[in-house]
């Protein structure tokens, strides 16, 4: 009997957080959908978290050591969002997040922006209405709502998208108004970006010549398909200097395949790390 009330407590309470629940995450966009019932917001080039009503975790579930300060006053409510400092910061937020111990002057820059309650029901707009109380009632200048607006049409979301990407913006993301919050790929939430982009693993190096001579020219590259190729563009001095290691994924953007399979025009963007 009492392990029956146990199992009804549990369900009934619902989960006290979600460490290791895998996160909803986007489709690519294509158009045709009427724009009109889409909420559309930036894709920020953040650290994706969850906050479990207790404590920040990665998608992958581990704690971020975020200093007590950062979360006084959230919710118990578990929030989905992205820890951001703002466009094009991205690998100062990485490793902010990765440090440990947490250092108090690097968390001023960061704000945990919010857009989603995994764990309360209803459609997004039902979500996305008692989220925005949830931020307001925190009080804590480093929660922040994500901003969501209605487009009339696809001539304004693209207009919109070339905006956003002009200001160094990631790209957008569309999440219909009456989508679920479900774990996973979702067939509501879709994001749309001026370039397409890819993971690979770094599997070697190509040496520099010219200028780069005794950095690295490219890194040699495998895609889980196991293709093969060669990625310099967008390299800083400093990853020439210091490469990511053997095994590391590299996120890298590209203008679509070759008829061999294979980025055309890859660009670097950033190494993803294991925990992020």
């Amino acid at each position: 009997m009492s392990r029956l009330l146990l199992c009804l407590l549990l369900l009934t309470c619902g989960p006290l957080h979600a460490a290791s629940s895998p996160l909803m995450s986007a489709s690519t966009w294509q158009d045709g959908p009427d724009v009109t019932r889409f909420w559309v917001s930036e894709k920020l080039d953040g650290v994706r978290a969850r906050w479990d009503g207790r404590q920040l975790r990665t998608r992958t579930g581990s704690v971020i050591p975020a200093p007590v300060w950062f979360t006084r006053g959230w919710p118990v409510q578990v929030m989905d969002g992205e820890l951001w400092i703002a466009r094009e910061r991205f690998d100062a937020t990485s490793a902010i997040v990765r440090s440990n111990p947490a250092r108090d002057d690097a968390w001023r820059q960061l704000r945990f922006m919010a857009f989603d309650l995994p764990v309360q029901p209803g459609t997004f707009s039902q979500r996305l209405a008692a989220l925005q109380g949830v931020v307001e009632q925190s009080g804590n200048p480093h929660l922040a709502l994500v901003e969501q607006r209605r487009l009339a049409d696809t001539d304004s979301l693209h207009r919109h998208l070339r905006s956003v990407a002009a200001g160094g913006g990631e790209g957008l993301m569309l999440h219909h108004e009456d989508n679920p919050y479900r774990d996973g790929r979702s067939n509501g939430l879709f994001k749309l970006k001026l370039f397409e982009d890819a993971e690979a693993r770094v599997i070697g190096y190509v040496p520099g010549k010219g200028k780069y001579t005794g950095m690295v020219g490219a890194l040699l590259m495998e895609m889980p398909q196991g293709l093969h190729f060669r990625l310099g563009s967008g390299l800083s001095d400093a990853l020439r200097r210091t490469p990511p290691p053997v095994g590391s994924q590299v996120t890298y953007r590209y203008n679509g395949l070759t008829p061999n399979g294979l980025p055309r025009f890859p660009r670097f963007l950033r190494v993803r790390h294991a925990n992020q």
